[in-house]
């Protein structure tokens, strides 16, 4: 009898990823929004520019509630590898949390 993975020379649970050059580059994102539903959560990277009062959303990810809280255990792990390699990272205590934000929504009316 044959194993079908034995064709696979990364192994059964091994996942090929490819990374298109224009993704690779990467988007610089300096204020995230989240927002969530009962069923997903939507993060959205913004960069804000110093004396521009408007910016954009630069990119937009949407995902499970399962998949957010399996990030947030990656990202605070891998926090915790930087900091161990490289010291504690510093939050900058003079800059508001933050920035005041307008989404060009209509204003309520009663």
């Amino acid at each position: 009898m044959s194993d079908n993975n034995n064709n696979n020379p990364q192994g059964p649970n091994q996942l090929n990823i490819e990374l298109p050059e224009e993704i690779a580059e990467g988007t610089y994102s300096n204020l995230a929004i989240i927002s969530h539903s009962h069923s997903e959560f939507v993060l959205d990277f913004i960069r804000l520019m110093p004396n521009v009062p408007k910016a954009k959303v630069k990119s937009r990810i949407v995902l499970t509630p399962q998949h957010a809280k399996r990030l947030l255990k990656a990202l605070v792990e891998n926090v915790k590898k930087f900091e161990g390699q490289y010291g504690p990272i510093q939050d900058q205590p003079d800059t508001p949390p933050f920035p005041p934000m307008n989404f060009n929504t209509p204003k309520a009316q009663a």
